[in-house]
């Protein structure tokens, strides 16, 4: 889905806005400067989000789940998030959240567990931050899990993992 015009611009400046807040910045910044995860793996139990290099997480973030977060999803609808090995395949800066990097479901098993079932196995699983435009209050939407299936976490968080994630890097998720 894509939001009022304007929110990338917006999206983008809140960015740079939040590297500007960070201090001092060198004269010369390059993407190297940025510790990149080689692996994003998400504990659903403990609504959990690490970034891992070296097999070690340097980052962790809270996050929230869909409205259904026990068990791997299995159908559009079910607000269950997927659990199993993808990757976070597409990026979308202009969503109606701020920021979001797509996940990789549904796989071909995930696609065969829902053809034996004759159900459309759903899609469009997002790591993504806050609402745009929020319909409840911001303590909603840190103590609950609130998505479809998706997995969200705060604006800073998002772009931490915006900026330290490449394309296509793998991302499990556990029950």
């Amino acid at each position: 889905m894509r939001a009022a015009a304007g929110t990338l611009t917006r999206n983008m400046a809140l960015v740079f806005g939040a590297l500007m807040l960070a201090g001092p910045v060198p004269n010369k910044v390059r993407a190297g400067d940025f510790p990149t995860a080689e692996k994003v793996v998400v504990e659903k139990k403990n609504r959990k989000l690490h970034l891992v290099r070296d097999g070690v997480p340097f980052r962790t973030y809270d996050i929230a789940l869909g409205m259904t977060p026990e068990g791997h999803k299995e159908q559009e609808g079910d607000s269950k998030t997927p659990e199993g090995a993808y990757l976070l395949d597409m990026r979308n800066p202009d969503s109606d959240f701020f920021l979001s990097i797509h996940i990789s479901y549904p796989n071909p098993s995930d696609r065969r567990r829902a053809a034996d079932k004759g159900v459309d196995p759903g899609g469009q699983i997002m790591i993504h931050g806050q609402p745009n435009v929020p319909t409840y209050s911001a303590g909603y939407y840190k103590s609950s899990d609130w998505t479809n299936g998706c997995i969200a976490v705060s604006n800073s968080a998002m772009i931490d993992i915006w900026l330290m994630t490449p394309d296509n890097t793998p991302i499990e998720i556990l029950p």
